[in-house]
This record gives C-alpha cells, sequence and structure tokens, in this order.
C-alpha cells in the first residue's frame, strides 16, 4: 500500500474555491472615568448616610461620635494654640531689655510679641526694667542691670503648674496669682539656694555676686527657702540672706508706708500745676526717723522727675507740669536700713481751662464681675480719662460707654474728668463697691 509523505503545514497552499476559516470571538471591555472629586462626594454621601441612621437609632452614640471625629480633626491646631499660650511673655518693657533664645548665640532687642521657653536668657541695661507674666499668672518684675534665665515653664491644662527663673546677678520681684490648680509653684533660683513663694504672695529677690549677698524678702504672704537640705519659712516683711559658703540669716525687715494722697489713678486739676504743690501723704511706719518720696514719669522709675527725703509723712511738690504720674515711698529707720519699696500709685495732673463751662453728666454705673462701666454724656468732641484711662469711643451726640480694668474687691473711687475743646474742663467722682 502506497504511503503519501507528510505535507508541513507551512507549506500548505489553500485551494482556491476554499472558504475563509472563522474569526476568533473579541471581547470587548468598556468603564468610565472617575475623579476624586467624585469619589470623595459619594464617600460623603454614604458617610453621612451611616450618621442619619446611627442618631435615628441611638442619639447619644452619635453625639459620642460626633465628638471624637472633632476631636480627631481639631486636635493639631487646638495643640499648636496651647503652646503659645503656654509660654511666658512680655507685659511691660523700659529702657534697654535684650534677650537671647536658648538655641541662639545672639542677643536681640525684646518686644512685646517676644515669647519666652526655658533656657532663654533675659538681661536688662541701666535705668531698665521688664515685667514677664507666664500662663498661670505669675508674674517675674526684673530690675535694672539684671541677668536672669528661664529655668522651668511646665504648664498642662488641669494639672499644677510650675515656674521659675535663675538670677545671675541683680534683682527680681516675684508675685503670685491665686492658682487654679491646688499644688502649683512659682519659684526664683539664686546660687544654691531657692526660693519658692506660696499663691497670693510677693518676694523681692536680690543676688550681688561681687559682694558676695545673697537675699530674699517676703512683703505679701510667705515662701520657703531651700539650701543644701535646709528649709526656712518666711512670712511678711521677713528676710534671709546668706553668703556664699555661709550659713542662712533670718530677720525682720522695715514695712514700706501705705500711701494715702493723691489716691491711685485720682485726677488732680490745677489751674497752674506747673506752680501749684501737689500734696502727699503716707501712713507712718513704727521705727521709721525718715521716708524718701520719689515720682517719675515712668512705672519702673527710670525718670525721676521729683525726688524728697522727709521727716514727717507728708510732702508738698511743685514744679510738675500736665501729665501722668508715678509715686511711691521708702522708709528709713535709725541703723540707716531701708524698707522696701511701697506700691506704686499713679495721679494725672490736667490744667484747668480758664472756661470752666464744660458738659460732664453720669448717668449710670453697672459692674460686670470685678469690671465697672460707667455710662454718661459730655460734649461732643470732648476728651474724657477715667481712672488715668482715656474714653476711645464718645459717640457724635457726646453719650459715652466706658469699660474699667478689673478691680480689687472693696470700695473704689472712679474719677472722669474731661476738656472741651474750648479749655474748659469738668470732673466727675462716681463710687463702686466690688464684692468679694
Amino acid at each position: 500500500m502506497p504511503v503519501q509523505t507528510p505535507i508541513e503545514p507551512k507549506h500548505t497552499t489553500a485551494p482556491k474555491h476554499a472558504t475563509a476559516p472563522p474569526k476568533a470571538p473579541r471581547v470587548q471591555v468598556y468603564w468610565h472615568a472617575v475623579t476624586y472629586k467624585t469619589v470623595l462626594l459619594y464617600v460623603l454621601i454614604v458617610a453621612g448616610l451611616v450618621f442619619g441612621v446611627v442618631y435615628l437609632i441611638s442619639p447619644d452614640l452619635y453625639s459620642s461620635v460626633y465628638h471624637k471625629v472633632s476631636n480627631a480633626i481639631i486636635a493639631p491646631d487646638s495643640e499648636n494654640l496651647s503652646l503659645s499660650q503656654m509660654q511666658a511673655k512680655f507685659v511691660n518693657l523700659d529702657g534697654k531689655v535684650q534677650i537671647k533664645k536658648v538655641n541662639s548665640v545672639q542677643w536681640v532687642t525684646a518686644d512685646f510679641k517676644t515669647l519666652l521657653d526655658k533656657g532663654d536668657f533675659v538681661q536688662t541695661g541701666a535705668d531698665s526694667a521688664a515685667r514677664i507674666t507666664f500662663a498661670d499668672g505669675t508674674t517675674y518684675t526684673v530690675k535694672s542691670d539684671t541677668l536672669v534665665t528661664v529655668e522651668e515653664n511646665s504648664m498642662a491644662s488641669n494639672k499644677p503648674t510650675s515656674v521659675a527663673m535663675r538670677i545671675s546677678t541683680g534683682s527680681v520681684d516675684l508675685a503670685t496669682p491665686n492658682w487654679s490648680s491646688p499644688g502649683s509653684k512659682a519659684a526664683v533660683n539664686v546660687e544654691d539656694a531657692s526660693a519658692q513663694l506660696h499663691e497670693n504672695s510677693r518676694a523681692s529677690i536680690k543676688n550681688d555676686p561681687q559682694g558676695n549677698t545673697h537675699e530674699i524678702t517676703v512683703s505679701t504672704g510667705s515662701a520657703q527657702v531651700e539650701r543644701a537640705g535646709q528649709k526656712i519659712e518666711l512670712t511678711q516683711w521677713e528676710k534671709a540672706s546668706f553668703p556664699t559658703g555661709g550659713p542662712i540669716q533670718t530677720s525682720n525687715v522695715l514695712a514700706p508706708p501705705s500711701l494715702v494722697e493723691p489716691l491711685n489713678l485720682a485726677p488732680i486739676i490745677n489751674e497752674k500745676p506747673k506752680i501749684t504743690p501737689v500734696h502727699f501723704e503716707w501712713k507712718a511706719v513704727p521705727d521709721a526717723v525718715s521716708y524718701t518720696l520719689r515720682v517719675s514719669t515712668t512705672t519702673s522709675f527710670r525718670a525721676i522727675a521729683k525726688q524728697a527725703k522727709v521727716s514727717g509723712t507728708t510732702a508738698d511738690i511743685s514744679g510738675l507740669d500736665p501729665g501722668e504720674y508715678f509715686w511711691n515711698v521708702t522708709a528709713q529707720n535709725a541703723k540707716k536700713e531701708s524698707s522696701e519699696v511701697s506700691e506704686n500709685f499713679q495721679f494725672t495732673l490736667v490744667a484747668q481751662g480758664k472756661s470752666q463751662d464744660m458738659l460732664l453728666e453720669i448717668d449710670g454705673t453697672q459692674l460686670h464681675g470685678r469690671v465697672a462701666e460707667i455710662v454718661g454724656r459730655t460734649e461732643p468732641g470732648a476728651a474724657l480719662i477715667v481712672n488715668g484711662q482715656s474714653v476711645p469711643n464718645i459717640a457724635q451726640d457726646g453719650t459715652f460707654r466706658h469699660f474699667t480694668e478689673p478691680l480689687e474687691p472693696g470700695q473704689h473711687t472712679i474719677s472722669i474728668i474731661g476738656s472741651n475743646r474750648r479749655g474748659g474742663t469738668a470732673k466727675q467722682q462716681v463710687s463702686i463697691v466690688v464684692p468679694k
């Protein structure tokens, strides 16, 4: 039987009349382009439906979930905001005040926008001063020719706070508030000693390395001084002093006088203020034999306008130009020891015009917590001063509404003085009682 040789497929030739083989089936794929915005919209719609169903089923569960989501979203911003609020800042600057940040080698001029961190240096020049406040209300007044370091600034909501400064040289006044968090601390460190003030207390701390003297004097409240394991409690008008390497010695100090007249923030209207004497008066201090009165145009007493040393408790000073002034008094005993400086009182000296006819009426007062609201009316275009502060907004018809600074509990006399364009002046006083 004959055998046919196989024909290789690649050499196969299709017959002329053969039909074409069937085509392989094709698969067609269709799609729609979806943007990110569309996806986000669908997600929000689904989330809204889920929250709606949760709210209908369990309103309490909805509220809980809502607050958790809200806190998660706004938490970073809240942390950043609280960080700036927890930093210390300047509230008063007089003269040349410089700072050096902890991560810098350069000294720069301080301003009210400057925020202080742990490790920052603050230096005041001659006749300069700075007042620094921390978030818990503690204030440090850095006197002239002083170098301090922020050693601690621990702030957290609903937790005890802890602040501290170190005095390399110079003096600092420390004042503590009524802390909202029990167990809070405020301290000043000098050499190897630490003075920790209790709440509602004031103290003056001095460090003189060249003279080898270090002093801590309490003027209000109490403080604890700790050094080399030794702890000493100080009360009002007690002082702790020690040399380097020597023991701590305590003693009583001469109390400063209590100021009487002029009242704090009181206006004084004189027709000729330059030649009319201003009467100053204060209370006598036991064991004091003389007093030194100082009048300045600045709160730091960097510029002394008048100074007088008298043996009594009064003094009449002339030669003051119209303007705002501050005054204080120190006492001296027979041993030539001086008291701490009294608190600073402020007064305004106003030149009375030739025409005294001026409209100034007080319609009423109202207390908002510790802030007093004064409502009244005066002449259009007049200028008003309430307790040493200018009234910024006076309506075109002369009506005004002014809010004072927070007042301490007790009775206060609010003085309102005005001047018009004709040179006339007027004065009104109202009594305010702030409850405790």
